[in-house]
C-alpha cells in the first residue's frame, strides 16, 4: 500500500442496522481512481436494473478522493451517488466545505448506505467506531438545527456533518444532502436518505492521509500554488465568487421567465459589485485558498436581517430570472431558507418558475395555489412556495415533483413547459446562445448539469483547448466530449468543478499530485487520465442505459428546439439538437440510433461486461 487512500470501505445496512468493513481493491484503485470513478463502479455494481429510488436497496454512496485531506488545493470535496427519485437515473451530486476531509480523516474512502432504518436514526463515525444514534427527536429540524444539536449530544463542536431538512423527510424529489451550508443539492439525494429514516451522518478521525513520495508530491502542491497566483482570473474568483450575472446577461443567456428571455430587467442589481457591498466576511473548504465562500446579509428592505453563505451564481438566477424580478434581497433570504429546509435551489427555483408561466397562461389559478398570485415582477409568493414544497403544503405538493412531474399531472399542455432533461430542471444558461455547453447539459447522464462538461471556451472566451463561435452548432460535439471527459477524470480527485474552469490545474500537474501522492505512476501519464474520463464518462451511460434511458432522453423541451430567443446578443438562436446529437454520438463512437456507446466502444475502455 502506498499513499493517498485510507483503504477501507464502510457498508451500512440500516434494515439490520450491520457495519461491515471491506478492503479497497487496488485493482478498482487502478481502473477508476477515486471520487466519481468509484462512485459509479460501486453503484452498477450494487444496484439491480429497475430498483425503487426510495426503496431499501438503493443505495447512497458517499466517496473522497486520494487528495482529500491533503494540503492539495481544492480537492477535498465529496460526491454522493444514488439513483435520482427525480429522473429515475443515474446520480452524482456534489458538496465542498470539509466533510470530505473528514471521511478520509476517519479512515475511510468510501460510506455504502442501503436499507431503511425502523425508526429515524443518525449515523455516528469515530475513528473506527460505527453507531447508529436516536434521530426522533431531530426528526422535522431544519438543517441548521440538526448541526446544533448533533454537536450538543457529542459534546464535540469540531463534529462534521452531514444531514437532510424537513425536504428529505418527506421526500421532495429534489431534496440535497448538507454539510453546514455546502450542498449535494441536485437530483434528490435528501429524498433517499430521508426514505432511509437516516437524518444525518457525522463524522471524527484523527488518521493522517499519508503521500506516497513526499518530494514529488511537494513540488506537486508548489506547482499548483503557483498557477493559482499566476492565473488572471485568480484574484477576482477569490473576492467575488461564482457572482457573474453580469456576464451571462450580457451574452444574453441569463434565462428569464422560463427561458422565454435571455435577460432580466434592472440586472445591474444583481452585479458582483452589488454582493460586494452586503458581503460579511469570507469562507472557505478545507485546504483551498482560493476562499470563494462569502457570508452576505441583507441590511435593508423587506428582507432586512436575512443572511446566507453565498449565493452563488446559480441561486442568483433561480429567484430573479423565473420569476423575472432582480431582487437582491430575495436571493439571499430564499437561499438561506432553501438551505435551512434542505432544497436543492436551482429546481427549486426553476419549478417556481414553471409554475409562474402556468399561471399566466391560465392553466392553474388562485384556486390551485391556494390563493398565491404568481405574477412576473412579483416575488412577494416565493418564500411561501418554498415552504410549501419543503414541507409538501397545498400547492407546494405538486410542486415537489418537480415540474416534469408537476406538468404531467397538470396537463392542458403544461407538460412541455417545464425546462428539464431527464427531469432535472436546466441551471442558469441559456443553450440556444452556448452551443457546446447546452449539448453538455443534454447528454450529460444526470440531466442537465452545468459542471459535467461546462464550456468555459463559450461562457468566458477562455482559448482552451480552442477558442470557439458560441452560437455556432458546428463542431460542438468534440468540445463538449473533451469537457465532459476532462472533468470525469478531474473528479476522481475529487477537484473542485470551478478550477479547471478557469485553466487552474492543467492536467499535467493533476496528474503529478495524483502519482505522487498515491505512487502509481499511471496517473501521471495524461493519456490515461483521457481514458479513464472516458471511461467514466461511457460506464455513467451505461448504467442508464440499462435503466431504459437513450437518444430519446437527450432531449431538449421545444421551446429550446424551435423557439428563438427573442432579442438581445444571443437573438435569434434556436438550439440546433438532432445536428448537434449525431455529431455528439459520432466523436463519442455511440450509436446515432440509440444513443448507446457501441460494443467496440465498450470493450476498447474495458467495460465489455456492461454490455446488454
Amino acid at each position: 500500500m502506498a499513499g493517498g487512500y485510507q483503504y477501507k470501505v464502510l457498508r451500512v445496512d440500516l434494515t439490520n442496522r450491520t457495519f461491515t468493513e471491506e478492503p479497497l481493491d487496488e485493482k478498482v484503485i487502478h481502473d477508476y481512481i477515486g471520487g466519481r470513478g468509484f462512485g459509479i463502479k460501486y453503484l452498477y455494481d450494487d444496484l439491480n436494473p429497475g430498483t425503487d429510488p426510495l426503496g431499501e436497496d438503493n443505495e447512497l454512496i458517499f466517496t473522497a478522493g486520494p487528495l482529500a485531506g491533503t494540503n492539495a488545493q481544492s480537492f477535498s470535496r465529496y460526491k454522493v451517488f444514488f439513483k435520482s427519485p427525480l429522473t429515475g437515473g443515474y446520480f452524482k451530486s456534489s458538496s465542498g466545505g470539509h466533510f470530505g476531509a473528514e471521511l478520509k480523516f476517519a479512515g475511510l474512502d468510501i460510506i455504502i448506505i442501503k436499507g431503511i432504518s425502523e425508526k429515524p436514526v443518525f449515523l455516528y463515525i469515530n475513528d473506527g467506531k460505527y453507531e447508529l444514534r436516536d434521530a426522533a427527536y431531530l426528526w422535522g429540524l431544519d438543517c441548521d438545527d440538526t448541526h446544533a444539536l448533533i454537536r450538543q449530544e457529542l459534546g464535540n463542536p469540531n463534529v462534521k456533518i452531514a444531514c437532510i431538512g424537513p425536504a428529505g423527510e418527506r421526500g421532495v424529489k429534489y431534496a440535497g444532502i448538507f454539510s453546514e451550508r455546502r450542498a449535494a443539492g441536485r437530483g434528490g439525494g435528501g429524498a433517499v436518505m430521508g426514505a432511509k429514516n437516516l437524518k444525518a451522518i457525522v463524522l471524527r478521525g484523527s488518521k493522517k492521509v499519508e503521500v506516497a513520495d513526499k518530494t514529488a508530491y511537494t513540488a506537486a502542491v508548489r506547482e499548483q500554488i503557483a498557477g493559482y497566483q499566476a492565473n488572471p482570473q485568480f484574484a477576482s474568483f477569490s473576492k467575488v465568487g461564482t457572482w457573474m450575472a453580469e456576464a451571462t446577461n450580457a451574452l444574453g443567456i441569463f434565462p428569464t421567465k422560463n427561458f422565454r428571455e435571455g435577460s432580466i430587467p434592472n440586472w445591474e442589481k444583481l452585479e458582483s459589485s452589488e454582493y460586494l457591498k452586503l458581503l460579511v466576511r469570507k469562507t472557505q473548504c478545507y485546504s483551498c485558498m482560493v476562499h470563494c465562500g462569502s457570508i452576505a446579509r441583507v441590511y435593508h428592505g423587506q428582507y432586512a436581517g436575512a443572511w446566507t453563505e453565498g449565493p452563488e451564481y446559480e441561486t442568483i438566477w433561480a429567484f430573479s430570472g423565473p420569476m423575472r424580478n432582480a431582487d437582491i434581497g430575495l436571493t439571499i433570504a430564499a437561499d438561506k431558507l432553501c438551505d435551512d429546509l434542505g432544497l436543492d435551489t436551482i429546481s427549486t427555483g426553476s419549478t417556481i418558475g414553471f409554475a409562474y408561466e402556468c399561471y399566466e397562461k391560465g392553466l392553474i389559478t388562485k384556486k390551485d395555489t391556494g390563493g398565491l398570485e404568481l405574477v412576473y415582477g412579483n416575488s412577494d409568493s416565493v418564500l411561501e412556495l418554498i415552504r410549501q414544497i419543503a414541507f409538501r403544503e397545498g400547492f407546494g405538493d405538486l410542486l415537489a415533483e418537480g415540474s416534469r412531474e408537476a406538468g404531467r399531472r397538470i396537463g392542458k399542455g403544461a407538460e412541455h413547459i417545464g425546462i428539464q432533461v431527464k427531469g432535472l430542471e436546466l441551471p442558469a444558461y441559456d443553450p440556444r446562445g452556448v452551443k457546446s455547453h447546452g449539448l453538455n447539459l443534454l447528454t450529460a447522464n444526470i440531466g442537465a448539469d452545468h459542471n459535467t462538461g461546462y464550456a468555459p471556451q463559450e461562457v468566458f472566451g477562455v482559448p482552451i483547448p480552442r477558442a470557439v463561435d458560441r452560437l455556432s452548432p458546428k463542431e460542438k460535439g468534440e468540445l463538449t466530449k473533451w469537457n465532459q471527459d476532462s472533468t470525469a477524470f478531474l473528479e476522481t480527485g475529487i477537484l473542485c468543478s470551478f478550477m479547471p474552469s478557469m485553466g487552474m490545474v492543467p492536467e499535467d500537474v493533476y496528474g503529478r499530485l495524483i502519482s505522487s501522492a498515491t505512487g502509481i505512476k499511471d496517473f501521471e501519464d495524461p493519456a490515461y487520465l483521457w481514458k479513464i474520463g472516458e471511461k467514466i464518462t461511457n460506464f455513467e451511460r451505461m448504467f442508464n442505459a440499462r435503466e431504459g434511458f437513450g437518444r430519446k432522453d437527450d432531449s431538449f423541451p421545444k421551446r429550446i428546439r424551435e423557439e428563438p430567443l427573442p432579442e438581445g446578443p444571443s437573438s435569434g438562436t434556436v438550439f440546433e439538437e438532432e445536428e448537434m446529437l449525431d455529431d455528439y454520438y459520432a466523436v463519442r463512437g455511440w450509436d446515432k440510433k440509440t444513443g448507446i456507446p457501441t460494443q467496440q466502444k465498450l470493450k476498447e475502455l474495458d467495460l465489455e461486461f456492461t454490455i446488454q
